[in-house]
């Protein structure tokens, strides 16, 4: 199968990450899949915007920002439709942005398959955290992709019952989660075991992450084994961390590695006892779950919703409630406490991983069935 896949991404991130590896998977599978999307994505460093996304978003008026937004849609529609000529797809398949419009259009001018993978309803997100002018305008643009794609493709069945409400039939609607490639994490190793006992956290370190009430659990920790933190990944609420581990007389047993690349992430995994998912928007799959499970990580994640659908307190993880003050740290004394259940979660959590083929892999041939499916109907 030929698959168009069409994005709009500028940043090297998450979004990133599952872009490749879901084409990846798919080249893997046999399929042909001709990547369009900005030419800055290539250019853009791991954990950060092209410089070109970047400096528009400052020089513009809110409202004028989003208006070049849905303005970029013409001449993006241009170079897909002239890859559409070059290549002829069978599908067209696109990772959502907001005010990005050239998929459907393209999609609907030559009634092809539109897959559309959804991982946030970005007009809501974009409001919410007050990035937001054209909010009307934004609602549309969502609603209009959302609406005429053949298959709309949500992260997690809450953001699907999102998707439902903005007027998407829900047999049109079928939840794929991220993934992990195994290929990555062949095997689980034994987790360290020593002392300091390491917890760790994968992803870009941000203040809602509640790092910072993992730092003072340190601190405040008097079990038999001492405890320390690693944190892979960059952000901006890295130099608050140092200084309160500092202040804390910690810093000696915390660390931050910085950016690592993909290849590094199984390594640096294998190096924990306990991995922490602290805190979650409530429609995301955290990759980084993904990865704790795969490399049999005993995890701690908040309890709700989303995070359920892939983690079962108290078989593949311990879930604590996130409006509760120290509930998290209870969990993650709890589980410095007792060796064995740390061995038994993390079993528990690779065993999901391959009891429901949640990989790459799984997920392109669920996706390249659907589009199959699309294509005879």
């Amino acid at each position: 199968m030929r698959i168009l896949y069409s994005h709009r991404i500028g940043s090297k991130d998450g979004q990133g990450v599952h872009l490749e590896a879901l084409v990846a998977a798919l080249r893997a599978a046999g399929h042909e899949v001709r990547v369009v999307g900005p030419a800055a994505f290539a250019e853009a460093e791991l954990g950060g915007d092209s410089g070109l996304v970047a400096r528009i978003r400052r020089s513009l008026p809110r409202f004028a920002a989003e208006l070049a937004e849905l303005a970029y849609s013409v001449p993006a529609y241009w170079r897909l439709a002239r890859e559409a000529r070059a290549f002829h797809p069978d599908a067209i398949y696109e990772r959502y942005n907001l005010f990005y419009l050239s998929g459907a259009w393209l999609a609907r001018r030559l009634r092809l398959p539109f897959l559309v993978e959804v991982n946030a309803p970005l007009a809501e997100e974009r409001a919410r955290f007050g990035g937001l002018a054209l909010g009307g305008l934004a609602r549309w643009s969502e609603g209009f992709v959302w609406r005429r794609a053949t298959r709309v493709l949500p992260v997690t069945q809450v953001l699907a019952d999102r998707v439902a409400a903005a007027g998407v039939d829900p047999a049109r609607i079928t939840v794929v989660p991220n993934g992990i490639d195994l290929a990555e994490f062949p095997e689980p190793a034994p987790a360290p075991g020593g002392d300091p006992l390491v917890l760790g956290f994968v992803g870009f370190v941000r203040d809602w992450h509640g790092l910072d009430a993992v730092l003072r659990g340190i601190a405040a920790w008097r079990g038999p084994t001492r405890l320390a933190l690693t944190v892979v990944g960059e952000g901006p609420a890295r130099p608050g961390l140092e200084a309160l581990a500092a202040e804390l007389g910690i810093a000696d047993r915390v660390r931050f590695t910085g950016l690592a690349q993909r290849a590094a992430i199984p390594g640096h995994v294998a190096g924990f006892d306990i991995a922490l998912q602290p805190a979650s928007v409530p429609y995301a799959s955290p990759l980084k779950v993904f990865e704790y499970m795969a490399a049999g990580r005993a995890i701690v994640a908040p309890d709700q919703p989303n995070i359920r659908e892939v983690l079962e307190h108290g078989r593949t993880a311990m879930l604590f409630d996130p409006a509760r003050e120290g509930a998290m740290w209870e969990a993650i004394g709890l589980l410095a406490a007792d060796p064995a259940l740390r061995a038994r979660l993390g079993a528990a959590a690779r065993a999901e991983i391959l009891a429901r083929d949640l990989t790459w892999a799984g997920n392109a041939r669920r996706v390249a069935a659907m589009a199959a499916a699309a294509r005879e109907a």
